[in-house]
């Protein structure tokens, strides 16, 4: 009966062991990120706003700036690799844009209207047309 347990245990030391190696590379790199990734202060936004993106354009030796307006449609991940996606209508086409938020090029994020949504993220939206495409603004 010993010879049977003999390997299970080692086993799960293997598995706990591999499990605080992963815990401890975690923190690290979050420990890493917090201290040496400069992340940029924007305004609050969430599902439903509609924003304007004021980002940088590089043509040649050129630099421009270029803003995409839309409706907020998820924010997703954590520090440094958080990005949010917005969606506006060009014509009758729609057009998607996915944003890190640690972009270098971004200059300003400016929240133009408030959203009142029920979901984090609102990708029914994508098939909604005319006047059901409407989301209401919530008071302030």
């Amino acid at each position: 009966m010993h010879s049977l347990n003999q390997p299970l245990t080692k086993t799960v030391n293997v598995a706990l062991e591999k499990s605080f190696k992963h815990k401890e590379m975690e923190s690290l790199v979050k420990f890493v990120q917090d201290e040496f990734v400069t992340r940029k202060e924007f305004a609050e936004f969430a599902a439903g706003d509609t924003i304007t993106v004021y980002y940088e354009i590089k043509e040649g030796n050129k630099t421009r700036t270029q803003f995409f307006r839309g409706v907020v449609i998820q924010k997703r991940g954590s520090g440094t690799s958080e990005t949010f996606t917005i969606r506006k209508m060009s014509g009758t086409v729609g057009v998607e844009r996915i944003f890190p938020v640690n972009l270098p090029s971004i200059q300003k994020i400016e929240v133009n209207k408030k959203g009142k949504v029920r979901r984090a993220r609102i990708f029914y939206f994508r098939g909604l047309t005319g006047k059901k495409a409407r989301i209401k603004e919530r008071r302030r």
